[in-house]
């Protein structure tokens, strides 16, 4: 492997939802922003400004495929999940991170608004292991949350966690030590469950240790709905 291998990094959007609570008639990702730019738009212009050529880039499609195909083709390879409109996030990422190159992996929803900066920030963080990103100022009910355990690792991350002390923002990273682990777990996962469900199981069951990011100096939404959408472009 050569210098310029060792220094890329794997970067995985899950952009295969159907997206039915935003209500927009192409996938989620594709939605425009008040800058002009799609979702996805912003997300690549972020991958590139913190990683420039080293990232390799993929994208998980399902759900009007083609459209995405067609607004990143000479940026990103592609994953299909085939089963897009049956499954949930936790089987897309199964399928992102057994074809990904070797390496740990960064991924995030196709559906994440962020401040510029944010990836530069969590860069870092990527050389000391496994994480979430975290936003600790605002703990909303419908969002995934997360507890710690004494040593300061994540040992809760789903919505139904009670006395959440923040919200996961839907930015993630796992390390080459971790990924098979994870993998384990997603592919263990019911079709319906979130990738969440395979990084709490992987803490529970194996001992995975992952830490949890403070990015709340950053402005991050994940856009779910019209009123998502809004805070989003306050970014």
């Amino acid at each position: 492997m050569g210098a310029a291998d060792d220094r890329s990094v794997n970067v995985v959007i899950l952009a295969a939802g159907m997206g039915t609570r935003l209500g927009r008639p192409h996938p989620k990702p594709l939605t425009t922003l008040r800058d002009g730019r799609t979702i996805l738009r912003q997300q690549l212009d972020h991958i590139s400004g913190a990683f420039a050529d080293d990232a390799r880039v993929s994208i998980v499609v399902g759900f009007k495929k083609r459209r995405l195909l067609e607004a990143a083709a000479s940026e990103a390879s592609f994953v299909f999940n085939e089963e897009f409109s049956r499954t949930n996030t936790s089987k897309s990422l199964l399928r992102a991170l057994r074809m990904a190159a070797p390496g740990g992996v960064l991924w995030m929803n196709g559906d994440v608004v962020f401040s510029p900066g944010l990836l530069d920030t969590l860069v870092p963080h990527m050389a000391e292991g496994s994480f979430v990103a975290v936003n600790t100022a605002r703990v909303a009910e419908e969002e995934v949350k997360y507890l710690l355990d004494d040593s300061g690792h994540i040992s809760a991350l789903s919505k139904q966690v009670v006395g959440g002390l923040g919200e996961a923002v839907g930015i993630n990273y796992v390390s080459a030590g971790d990924r098979e682990v994870l993998v384990r777990h997603l592919a263990a996962a019911g079709d319906q469950d979130y990738f969440e469900k395979g990084i709490e199981d992987a803490i529970a069951l194996e001992g995975m240790r992952v830490r949890a990011v403070d990015i709340s100096a950053f402005g991050v939404v994940e856009v779910d709905f019209a009123d998502d959408l809004e805070r989003a472009n306050a970014i």
